[in-house]
């Protein structure tokens, strides 16, 4: 059995492509699960963002995301320049960050996962495929692991 979220989940995509952003917008809307799907469209929104959720007024920091999917390849700040920074903030590490990219270099996934990245995966080419992606993704994030939301204070670090 399933165990249904407490609150809405937060995902917060950071990718550079009108395209991307559309189709996962869809995919997540297809999957029934109660998100709130947020975008950047560069590392610099990215990290503006999280960094306006850590404001002290409570309303904002409602919007911290449960999980993070990131492309590398962006104008302005890239993903890997995000990741970093993400994973050396103490309150923003605890962020799950998916790399959600077109690359399939080793080079890539191996930096990735040595900057802090939990999950690395390829973005599929079909629309049903990226939808089974985002399905697994939801389930996996949001049903099988516990995240450190439940019951973090972001006040630590």
């Amino acid at each position: 059995m399933t165990a249904v979220p407490k609150h809405r989940l937060v995902v917060l995509m950071a990718d550079d492509d009108e395209d991307d952003r559309m189709f996962a917008q869809d995919a997540f809307e297809e999957s029934g699960l109660p998100y709130s799907l947020t975008f950047a469209n560069d590392g610099e929104v990215l990290i503006d963002y999280l960094n306006r959720c850590l404001e002290p007024d409570e309303s904002s920091r409602s919007l911290l995301p449960d999980l993070i999917l990131l492309d590398l390849n962006m104008p302005r700040k890239d993903g890997r320049e995000a990741l970093r920074e993400i994973k050396a903030n103490p309150k923003l590490r605890h962020i799950p960050v998916v790399v959600l990219t077109t690359s399939s270099s080793q080079g890539d996934v191996y930096r990735s996962y040595d900057i802090g990245a939990n999950s690395y995966i390829t973005k599929p080419v079909t629309f049903d495929a990226l939808v089974d992606v985002l399905n697994t993704l939801g389930k996996y994030w949001f049903s099988v692991v516990r995240l450190p939301r439940e019951g973090y204070s972001n006040n630590a670090g």
